[in-house]
């Protein structure tokens, strides 16, 4: 079935200072999809994650969310629309989880929390099946404890569209399935949900939607629904890889 755009980027550049990232990019990010993207460190994964959020603005060209120019949204617009999970979050004081699941309301609240509010911090943490960690403080968690209530802390805003930059990073196998099967039922439940990830083979298993980035420059598969470019992944990556079937599913590996 045809997918709508949800994001689309017309003629972006960007640079920090005299370092351009990107030169010219046009991209159609399609609604209601898992979309991953993977490309080696540095590469302008995270930049690009940034710009769909509104953290950064292009220097030049467009960026519409579900038909919305970014330039056109104030802050607050913007975080009711799209929801964004750094790599690293480093809070200052100790608050508990609840509290700051409840910062991740600031967009909807004026003065102090409402009852909607807690309700929708609670439906949040339970979605990431963290209810147990309401009362603890946060600094005192765990690395992969701390990235699952940031999870929730983005859930928490009720966005249309969701932004995870290396979501998996600091999580063990579990959680990381736990949080993968979370993302493709929060696109079920009318969501657009874009991943940055490390692992290919995790990224293959769950994504709908499959963007390369390599030093700036977007590439996308020939056969998008089979993502594995052999030719592809090695200019990428700089490795050279072997494709596997095993009972109807596909895995790379690098070459030894």
């Amino acid at each position: 079935m045809h997918k709508e755009v949800g994001i689309d980027i017309k003629n972006l550049s960007f640079s920090y200072g005299s370092h351009s990232i990107f030169d010219n990019v046009s991209l159609k990010i399609p609604d209601d999809t898992l979309t991953v993207i993977i490309g080696r460190n540095g590469s302008g994964k995270s930049t690009l994650l940034k710009l769909i959020a509104g953290i950064h603005m292009p220097q030049l060209g467009s960026i519409e969310v579900l038909g919305k120019d970014l330039r056109d949204l104030s802050i607050s617009e913007r975080a009711r629309l799209v929801g964004y999970l750094t790599q690293t979050h480093y809070p200052v004081f100790p608050f508990t989880v609840e509290d700051v699941v409840l910062t991740g309301r600031a967009s909807y609240v004026l003065t102090t929390p409402r009852e909607i509010d807690r309700t929708e911090a609670s439906r949040a943490m339970s979605r990431m099946g963290i209810e147990e960690l309401r009362t603890r403080p946060y600094n005192e968690l765990s690395a992969g404890e701390k990235q699952l209530v940031m999870i929730a802390r983005a859930l928490a805003q009720n966005p249309r569209v969701l932004l995870m930059d290396e979501p998996t990073s600091h999580l063990d196998l579990p959680n990381q399935v736990r949080l993968l099967n979370t993302a493709k039922d929060l696109v079920a439940s009318g969501l657009t949900v874009i991943i940055v990830i490390h692992d290919p083979n995790m990224g293959f298993m769950y994504g709908d939607n499959f963007i390369f980035v390599k030093n700036g420059s977007i590439m996308k598969s020939v056969d998008e629904k089979q993502p594995y470019d052999r030719k592809m992944l090695t200019d990428i990556f700089g490795l050279e890889f072997h494709i596997a079937n095993d009972g109807g599913k596909r895995w790379i590996m690098p070459e030894m």
